[in-house]
């Protein structure tokens, strides 16, 4: 009864909101009413809660809010007298009555009782928004959606707004894949992250951050912008949890667990997990070769068929210690461990240039991986008042091993490529924030993070015999020391937030074999700016500005050659120099009763970007070119585009929410090499498109309460300087059903119905013309139950300790 009580407040709370959106605004000024909630027992701001004011001689004159992160809340109200209540899911409700207003009014600290007598009973139905809107950054809670239920951190990725994920496992952001990927606020450090993400239960998410144009307190690199993937860190008291098994069609079949025990002063959390999963996926590659003189010269047609299997088992668990009533003190130990193995074939069927069969040959790429990563997480927050004045330090160390093996064969040749990557990283971090006066805040911080990389990549002969050209010892070194500070301030209908950030970057990349060490040193200065103005209570506009840096990493810088394909490979540049990104937003946003809509218009000016160019190097395979892809600096980018996304609940059963992003990408630049033969090339790479990316989903309450989710994207044909990506179009759906009171979910869920993902591309080169198909990933079913034990569905979690999920986050006020 008390939650339905609340849910009607709310109702009428945002009825009364329309009502006097629609009438206009009154003929007199309106009055600012403040105040703070925290729970009696332990004085910690509590978040979410509810404060209702209604004027005793015009009940349709309603007003009120919902508290802040630090339990803080404001309302505007007309003069008059208010009967004010406050409420927060199992504490006691306060009310009171007969509350004069005539001038600026602060309603002071009030302390709310826990109500014992609803701690057992209390089951949430609705759930929580979809989105938070902050001014820096998007917060997107992902913990109920049935789409994800027994998936990996990539399908949690691929359902949020304004983000993709590609049948390779890359995820892109906007339409770009220069993105920083954090997981509670820390750098991911493993080796090839897309299969790092794909390893992770999405059980384990409990919200994600969308910053597309982050401030000064987050790191520069990431030149569109970053996304933080909160873990799930139970603050429930006592012993609860939640189980998840699942298995689907492929093969694919997993067991988790999310157990919290809470006390006093202690809260134990862990999450364990086991998954394996068998991934069918194939392409083609159809090329035409040409002569100088661009007759036609022959035809090889490429088919692949790929099958890929993985094991892996996570574990965290950790620790929260309340020092005392104003420190925390949290530390956590993550493992993991995959296995894998993929048997890849592809048959090569050759043709003369009129297209007469000549013979066929076949390529088998059978490779084993093994990784394994460790990582020891602490962090400390010491709170000097309840006003947010605080400050913070994360340490992290980390080891990440990335074994691989593969065994080609093929009818004319048989090599062993043999590949060993170890990657240690170190990082400290402190934040320090300081309210100053009402609604200003100072915040400061420093991050140190050193990394050392370790790949020693071999291609073995049909003798055993390493191959020099193709094989190499990398050496990666990686120090980066950071300072920011920024200002945000509050004034009338506007928020300012003003930062400045400086990072100092020295890195090492040596090629041990031929002796060849590159050092790379710079440091830069990075500004942010956000001014946010209100134009009602319903709706406001926000203009940012920020410069970001993108550092390559990984496979764009390990010379090592992809040797899956003996025709078409793969290579990187450990040559690669830094990008820089200038970045402008405005964002619009406005909530009705049963519509939010928030959109934005933003521009990226980007010099030595980072590009793929495809280029022939000069050899041949029975008589077919070898084509090298390999990452460049190309020179400028510049990007605009316009996005939106429309929230709406036409009744009560049924919720429907899209994304739509149309950008124009401009880039200029030539690429020049050399080729095997000694011929100097030069290719000019100017390009200019448009395209367009759109998802809706749909979730809707079916008879005898069993919930149904569909989801459908699409995206858009688009021009590259080679050539072109085609459109790509998927849908997802889902069905589940609570069972045992609530205390399990049963729920189906099919991935790519119509088997449709499927990237599709041509390629124009001098002396060849290809198109190709890749899908990595078939249409696959999937079944799973969870099961909650001393936990109820969507529980409001309480008496929480301040929050630091984004490892460096205070809020900005207001």
């Amino acid at each position: 009864m008390k939650n339905l009580n609340r849910i009607i407040v709310l109702l009428f709370l945002f009825l009364g909101l329309s009502n006097f959106a629609q009438n206009g605004p009154p003929t007199f000024t309106k009055i600012k009413v403040t105040g703070k909630i925290i729970a009696k027992k332990n004085n910690q701001p509590l978040e979410d809660a509810t404060i209702t004011l209604k004027n005793q001689k015009n009940p349709k004159a309603i007003s009120g809010g919902i508290t802040n992160s630090k339990g803080e809340f404001d309302a505007d109200v007309i003069p008059g007298v208010y009967d004010i209540t406050i409420d927060f899911i199992s504490f006691k409700s306060i009310n009171i009555t007969g509350k004069n207003i005539t001038e600026k009014t602060s309603l002071g600290t009030i302390a709310l009782e826990d109500d014992a007598s609803q701690l057992n009973e209390v089951v949430i139905r609705s759930e929580k928004s979809t989105v938070e809107i902050k001014l820096d950054k998007k917060v997107y809670n992902v913990g109920q959606d049935m789409m994800v239920k027994g998936g990996t951190v990539s399908d949690v990725l691929d359902n949020i707004p304004s983000v993709s994920v590609d049948t390779e496992g890359n995820v892109s952001l906007r339409g770009s894949d220069n993105i920083r990927i954090l997981i509670d606020g820390r750098p991911s450090y493993a080796v090839n992250i897309a299969e790092a993400l794909r390893q992770l239960p999405a059980d384990a998410i409990d919200k994600v951050e969308v910053i597309t144009n982050p401030s000064a307190r987050y790191d520069a690199e990431g030149g569109s912008g970053i996304l933080n993937i909160i873990l799930k860190k139970g603050k429930n008291k006592g012993f609860n949890g939640t189980l998840i098994a699942s298995g689907g069609i492929p093969e694919t079949y997993g067991l988790s667990a999310n157990v919290n025990y809470k006390t006093e002063k202690l809260n134990y959390f862990s999450t364990v997990g086991y998954n394996s999963r068998t991934n069918e996926g194939g392409g083609k590659t159809n090329s035409e070769y040409f002569n100088p003189d661009k007759s036609t010269k022959n035809f090889l047609d490429e088919d692949r068929e790929t099958q890929r299997t993985r094991d892996g088992f996570n574990g965290r668990a950790g620790v929260e210690w309340t020092v005392a009533p104003n420190t925390y003190w949290t530390n956590a130990l993550n493992y993991e461990n995959n296995t894998g193995n993929t048997n890849d074939v592809i048959n090569y069927q050759n043709y003369d240039a009129t297209h007469n069969f000549t013979g066929t040959t076949y390529r088998l790429n059978n490779g084993d991986t093994n990784s394994e990563n460790i990582s020891y997480t602490s962090n400390l927050i010491k709170n000097f008042n309840d006003k947010g004045h605080k400050l913070t330090v994360d340490a992290t160390l980390s080891r990440d091993n990335d074994d691989s093996q593969s065994i080609i064969t093929g009818s004319q040749n048989y090599n062993n490529t043999l590949n060993n990557q170890v990657q240690k990283q170190a990082q400290i971090q402190a934040d320090y924030v300081l309210p100053i006066g009402e609604g200003s805040q100072f915040e400061a911080g420093y991050k140190g993070s050193f990394g050392d990389l370790n790949n020693q990549y071999y291609v073995l002969d049909e003798q055993g015999t390493r191959i020099p050209n193709l094989s190499n010892t990398l050496e990666y070194k990686e120090n980066i020391n950071a300072l920011y500070s920024q200002y945000g301030f509050k004034k009338n209908k506007f928020s300012y937030l003003f930062g400045l950030r400086w990072e100092d970057t020295n890195i090492h990349v040596n090629l041990l074999d031929n002796n060849d060490f590159n050092t790379k040193k710079y440091n830069n200065f990075f500004p942010s700016a956000f001014i946010s103005y209100e134009l009602s209570d319903q709706s406001n506009i926000t203009t940012s500005y920020s410069k970001r840096l993108t550092r390559p990493r990984g496979r764009f810088m390990n010379p090592a050659v992809n040797y899956s394909s003996n025709v078409n490979i793969f290579q990187g540049n450990p040559d690669l120099d830094p990008s820089l990104t200038n970045k402008f937003d405005v964002g619009y946003i406005k909530r009705w009763d049963k519509v939010t809509f928030n959109t934005s218009a933003y521009f990226e000016d980007t010099k030595d970007v980072f590009s793929f160019v495809r280029s022939p190097t000069g050899d041949e395979v029975n008589g077919v070119p070898v084509i090298k892809s390999q990452p460049i600096n190309l020179g400028k980018e510049q990007k605009y585009g316009f996005e939106f996304t429309l929230n709406y609940t036409p009744f009560k059963i049924w919720r429907v929410n899209s994304n739509f992003n149309l950008y124009n990408v401009k880039t200029t630049g030539e690429h020049s090499y050399t080729d095997t033969k000694g011929n100097l090339i030069v290719q000019n790479l100017d390009n200019q498109a448009n395209t367009w990316f759109a998802r809706i989903n749909s979730k809707l309450t079916l008879p005898y309460k069993i919930d149904w989710q569909l989801s459908a994207m699409y995206n858009g044909e688009q021009k590259t300087a080679q050539g072109k990506n085609l459109d790509q179009f998927s849908m997802n759906t889902a069905f589940s059903k609570d069972l045992f009171k609530d205390k399990a979910t049963l729920a189906f869920n099919i991935s790519d119905i119509l088997n449709s993902r499927i990237m599709r591309s041509y390629t124009y080169l001098d002396n060849q013309t290809s198109y190709s198909e890749m899908q990595f990933r078939k249409r696959q079913f999937n079944l799973s139950f969870t099961y909650r034990f001393n936990k109820a569905k969507n529980e409001k979690e309480k008496n929480q300790a301040p929050k630091n999920d984004s490892g460096n986050d205070g809020d900005f006020p207001g």
